[in-house]
């Protein structure tokens, strides 16, 4: 039985302008220890569907589909039977440390809640295990800064403490929700590499968003492509890198700098803006943007089609889309 399973993941937000679909069959499994990326626009659908498996949705969202963890049925949960599951067999990493960490409590007290929570320890024994996971995650003078706030530490150290929140009581599923934003690149890799390293210590299932590519390409082993809610494109890192098929995924990748480009060259641009999630056509959440969009594109939702084991594309263009890549080869 894999750690998770979620299957045909729907989720529905009521806007002022009606129902919006934020996610749309979305289906995927994770085993212990195996690390998955989740990449795409702001507004894809990435984050929407992180929460999800948290229960931490608005409270108009209706959720249809399944989620399982270790075979146990998520979605219908309430939320106090989901609170007991978040910081114990779900950790979560959020992408903003600043908003993450409570400004009038200690690091000590923050990281040592779910201990108490979960655990059920005694303030002393909470204290010190929650040093020890602020030593391990690289704080310096862990124990003499325990009673520090979060104000008093940099961006970097700030990520690093909710690391350990995260951590705290060796969670089966971690999901990181872009972990390095709005820290410079050497930071970024730090923290990066902190996250890699605890996972594998630890043998957690990890889930990795992020916008950027690079970071998807060196820290997961399977990659979502999200567009509209929907995954266009899903595979191993290594067979979605070669073997780019959908034209939103092959969109991404051309609109990334590359070395040695001419001074002031333009990058590659994805043609029109993301459509608001009530605008989105009925078939492809891609059509219009697409450069090989046909009517059918807009009226049919494209069923997953393998090119590979374990390489699925939702496109019924493919024949047009290699065509174009034989041509560029040629």
């Amino acid at each position: 039985m894999a750690l998770l399973e979620v299957s045909h993941l729907g989720v529905v937000l009521q806007t002022h302008r009606g129902p919006a679909a934020a996610v749309r069959d979305v289906s995927f499994t994770l085993e212990r220890g195996q690390t998955l990326g989740l990449v795409g626009e702001s507004g894809c659908g990435k984050s929407i569907t992180a929460m999800s498996l948290l229960g931490l949705l608005p409270d108009n969202a209706r959720v249809s589909g399944s989620i399982r963890l270790d075979g146990q049925e998520l979605v219908g949960k309430s939320d106090a039977q989901m609170g007991q599951l978040r910081g114990d067999r779900i950790g979560m990493i959020f992408q903003e440390p600043m908003t993450a960490l409570n400004p009038v409590h200690t690091i000590a007290r923050q990281v040592a809640e779910p201990l108490r929570l979960h655990r059920g320890l005694g303030a002393s024994e909470a204290r010190k295990q929650a040093i020890a996971l602020l030593d391990r995650v690289g704080i310096p003078d862990a124990a003499r800064r325990a009673d520090a706030y979060p104000h008093q530490f940099s961006g970097g150290q700030r990520q690093r403490i909710t690391i350990a929140m995260a951590l705290a009581c060796g969670p089966d599923l971690l999901i990181a929700d872009e972990p390095t934003t709005a820290l410079d690149v050497t930071v970024q890799q730090q923290i990066l590499d902190l996250i890699r390293e605890l996972v594998a210590e630890r043998g957690m299932a990890m889930i990795l968003i992020s916008h950027d590519l690079g970071v998807i390409a060196q820290n997961v082993e399977r990659m979502l492509v999200m567009y509209g809610g929907s995954v266009v494109e899903s595979g191993s890192t290594a067979a979605v890198f070669s073997h780019r098929a959908h034209p939103y995924t092959q969109g991404l990748f051309g609109a990334r700098p590359a070395l040695g480009a001419p001074k002031g060259q333009r990058l590659t641009t994805i043609a029109g803006t993301v459509p608001e999630l009530v605008d989105l056509p009925r078939g492809c959440p891609f059509a219009g943007r697409c450069r090989l969009t046909i009517p059918e594109c807009h009226v049919t939702a494209p069923p997953p089609e393998a090119l590979e084991p374990g390489h699925t594309v939702r496109c019924i263009r493919l024949d047009a889309v290699a065509a174009e890549t034989r041509g560029v080869l040629a």
